[in-house]
């Protein structure tokens, strides 16, 4: 069964919005930082009270029912991709870097877990390849993914 987070956007103050965020809540921490392939900061994880939440530096924050809540689906593996990356962007558009809008607009981001772990790699050319590839991506393909960060080791 996939976990469903909170993931927030911001334009370019993650890090000073998540600091605060977890200083203010009891019981939370950061979890985790990836960035983009020049340095800044893409995503982060973090806990508020215990409860997980994500955020991404997005850009400018525009009004309105957009990009800037989404629900976040992370799936084990490449088939659980699949079924709910198919079944939410049916009537709806599909996006970039796992990016949907279902037939409500509402937005959902359907994400293998393996994709944290390889933006996440201790080893940053590994890191920055497999952001690199998933760039190019709408539907997120695992093997892809790994084929890209493999490809620099």
């Amino acid at each position: 069964m996939p976990e469903i987070s909170t993931c927030l956007w911001f334009d370019d103050n993650l890090m000073d919005a998540v600091e605060f965020y977890t200083a203010v809540f009891p019981n939370s921490e950061i979890c985790g930082v990836s960035h983009y392939p020049d340095g800044r900061v893409l995503a982060a994880e973090w806990t508020l009270d215990g409860r997980p939440f994500r955020g991404i530096n997005g850009g400018p924050v525009h009004a309105g029912f957009t990009e800037t809540v989404s629900l976040s689906v992370n799936c084990a593996d490449q088939s659980e991709v699949d079924y709910y990356w198919d079944t939410l962007v049916a009537g709806g558009t599909p996006d970039q870097c796992a990016w949907l809008k279902d037939k409500f607009g509402l937005s959902w981001q359907i994400v293998p877990v393996r994709l944290y772990e390889l933006v996440s790699d201790p080893d940053p050319a590994r890191a920055q390849a497999a952001a690199a590839a998933m760039m190019k991506q709408q539907k997120i393909v695992i093997a892809e993914l790994e084929a890209a960060a493999d490809a620099v080791s």
